[in-house]
């Protein structure tokens, strides 16, 4: 027998204040024993960079900025709606990163891709740019309706002139950009193809609307 006042669990002395805690631990551990862990899968955009009209590259840089994402998405979950004001996400299913990095990311591959710029800069980089790209995700979610399902996809970007002199002036354009586009399947894979197909169509948009808005602020 243990001295009293003391617990003994698997030969080892404990004090009572931590022999429940260490019998939950074991209990837990032991209930896991066995089982393999569940398999998560991850999900990234696909799609090729957009093709866009001949265009002469402008002789300035873009610089840009890391997206922000709505708190309602704010997570690398995947999520759908099933109905207004009701929203659940996959357990099993994820994006790879948060969709402020997955925006980020893909925008600055297609304006390289583009070459609509002399040189497209990534978030934080010290190099000068005479422009900056900013936005947020303000939606990216299924959406579960009687008609289909779709891929809901809204993003807001902001240009700025870095070398506007007065600030009022630094903003060349705001617009937000919406697309859906239909799930060809009703799985989380059909999800990521169908919002990859939405990221596309947006990125074609905002790429063309980007450099005809730099170039005009360029020839003033």
């Amino acid at each position: 027998m243990p001295p009293s006042g003391r617990s003994c669990l698997l030969g080892w002395r404990i004090m009572p204040g931590l022999a429940l805690a260490v019998l939950l631990w074991s209990a837990a551990f032991l209930t896991g024993c066995g089982k393999s862990p569940a398999l998560i899968n991850r999900y990234v955009f696909d799609y090729p960079a957009p093709a866009v009209p001949a265009a002469s590259p402008l002789p300035v840089a873009l610089k840009m900025g890391q997206f922000a994402v709505a708190q309602a998405f704010n997570s690398t979950a995947m999520i759908y709606q099933e109905k207004p004001q009701k929203s659940d996400s996959y357990q099993y299913n994820r994006w790879r990163v948060n969709p402020g990095y997955l925006v980020t990311d893909y925008l600055s591959r297609d304006f390289r891709q583009a070459r609509l710029f002399s040189a497209v800069f990534a978030p934080g980089s010290p190099e000068p740019a005479r422009f900056r790209l900013e936005g947020g995700v303000e939606e990216i979610q299924e959406v579960d309706e009687p008609t289909g399902w779709q891929a809901s996809l809204t993003l807001t970007v902001t240009l700025l002139d870095l070398q506007a002199e007065d600030s009022d002036r630094q903003v060349v354009f705001q617009k937000t950009y919406r697309a859906r586009e239909p799930l060809a399947q009703k799985t989380p894979p059909g999800l990521a193809a169908a919002m990859s197909q939405a990221m596309a169509r947006l990125s074609q948009e905002i790429l063309a609307e980007v450099y005809q808005a730099a170039r005009k602020r360029l020839e003033r």
